[in-house]
């Protein structure tokens, strides 16, 4: 599972069996949480549990704030990778 971003008590990475997928990354951290975003066309949520409110807020701004180096990141790793 490589990581693509480190930030606050959150890592981002992605599972290369999800590189058929729409591109998404996976979100763990602050001891207790887990999500996994869409990255495109637009940011979105597509599941969580564990986290309040106010952690998926924070972990939405930096994934916005984070998008472009994430999807280049995501090319890198999946180049190749999908069928």
């Amino acid at each position: 599972m490589p990581t693509l971003l480190r930030t606050g008590p959150y890592t981002f990475f992605i599972v290369l069996h999800d590189c058929a997928e729409r591109r998404h990354v996976h979100v763990r951290g602050g001891g207790r949480g887990e999500a996994k975003y869409w990255l495109d066309p637009l940011v979105e949520q597509a599941a969580t549990r564990g986290y309040t409110g106010r952690e998926l807020a924070r972990i939405d701004r930096e994934i916005r704030d984070h998008r472009g180096s994430l999807i280049g990141r995501w090319h890198e790793i999946c180049e190749g990778e999908t069928t």
